[in-house]
C-alpha cells in the first residue's frame, strides 16, 4: 500500500481526482502479482508498463509486437522508452497478415489483429512464469469500434487502466507527472487503419502508407494520417497544422513525397485528423 505522504504529495501534484485513479490504478496493478504488458510504444501501453515496472519491478515485462503494418521506426522508439522507464522487454513478431480474416479487412479486422497477438503472448508469459497479460484500453475507448476488446475479453486479457476510470487526457497527465517520455505522442494505429473497410490489406499497401506518413512527418507534421483510397491519399491532420498544410511553400512539397510514395490525387480531409474515421460509417449505421 501507498504510504500517506505518498498519497497526499500525489494529490497536490496531480489534482484529487487523478491521485485518485492513480492509487487505484496502481492498486489493480499489485493485485495481478505479476504481468505480461502488452506494449506499443505509445501513451496508453507505456504508461501502464511504468506503473507496473514501480509497482511489481521484475515480475512486470512489457511485449512489444512487430509486423509489417507497423512502422519500424516507431518499434526503435518503442525499445528506447522501454529502457528509459526501467522496464524489462521482450520483443515479438506476429503475423497477422498471414491471417486471410485479416487481409480481407473487413470491420472485424482487429479482432484477428489482436487474436494473434494473444496467442503469441500467451505461451510467452507462461515461458516468462507471469500470472496475466495486461493491455493498455482506457476508458475513452468505449466510444469507438473496437472488436479487439473482444478478443481481450476472450482471453480475461487486463484493462487496468480502464478499470481505474482513466481517459486519455487522465493517462497523458499522469504520464508527464511519472516523466514517461511519450505523454505528449499523438496516437499512431497500426498502417491497416487507413485502408478502407473491404479493401484488401496487403504489405505493398502498407509500405504504400508508411512512405507517405513517414514524408509528411518529416516535414514537421506530428498528427497524421494517410488514409489510402487506391489512387487517391485522403490526408488527416490536426486542425492546428490546416495552415501550414496549405501553405504555397509547404504544399508542393507535400504533394511530391506523397506522389513519390506512390499515389496520383492528393487530398487534405477538411474534418482533421479524428482516430478510426474509417468507424464513423459503422457506427452511424448501427445508431439508425
Amino acid at each position: 500500500m501507498a504510504k500517506t505522504g505518498e498519497v497526499i504529495g500525489a494529490s497536490e501534484a496531480l489534482g484529487a481526482e487523478l491521485a485518485e485513479k492513480y492509487q487505484r490504478l496502481r492498486e489493480r496493478v499489485r493485485a495481478l502479482g505479476s504481468v505480461l504488458v502488452a506494449y506499443s510504444g505509445g501513451v496508453d501501453s507505456a504508461l501502464l508498463l511504468k506503473v507496473a515496472t514501480d509497482e511489481l519491478g521484475e515480475r512486470a515485462v512489457g511485449a512489444l509486437a512487430s509486423s509489417e503494418a507497423y512502422d519500424e521506426e516507431e518499434t526503435r522508439q518503442a525499445v528506447e522508452v522501454a529502457r528509459t522507464i526501467g522496464a524489462r522487454l521482450v520483443q515479438v513478431e506476429t503475423h497477422e497478415l498471414e491471417d486471410p480474416r485479416y487481409a480481407a479487412n473487413t470491420a472485424e479486422r482487429c479482432y484477428f489483429c489482436k487474436t494473434e497477438l494473444f496467442d503469441h503472448l500467451e505461451p510467452l508469459a507462461r515461458d516468462l512464469g507471469l500470472e496475466h497479460i495486461a493491455y493498455g484500453m482506457n476508458r475513452d475507448d468505449h466510444g469507438d469500434w473496437r472488436p479487439g476488446q473482444r478478443a481481450a475479453r476472450e482471453r480475461q486479457v487486463a484493462a487496468p487502466l480502464d478499470e481505474a476510470g482513466m481517459s486519455k487526457e487522465d493517462i497523458r497527465a499522469l504520464a508527464r507527472h511519472l516523466g514517461v517520455p511519450v505523454w505528449d505522442k499523438p496516437a499512431l494505429a497500426c498502417y491497416s487503419s487507413r485502408i478502407p473497410y473491404g479493401t484488401t490489406v496487403t504489405v505493398e499497401e502498407l509500405r504504400r502508407i508508411g512512405k507517405a506518413e513517414r514524408a509528411l512527418r518529416k516535414l514537421g507534421f506530428r498528427q497524421v494520417r494517410v488514409r489510402s483510397h487506391d489512387k487517391i491519399a485522403r490526408i488527416e491532420v490536426g486542425s492546428d497544422e490546416f495552415a501550414r498544410m496549405l501553405d504555397a511553400g509547404t504544399r508542393g512539397e507535400i504533394v511530391a513525397a506523397v506522389r513519390e510514395a506512390g499515389y496520383l490525387y492528393v487530398t487534405l480531409d477538411l474534418a482533421g485528423y479524428r482516430a478510426g474515421s474509417f468507424n464513423e460509417a459503422l457506427l452511424r449505421r448501427r445508431a439508425e
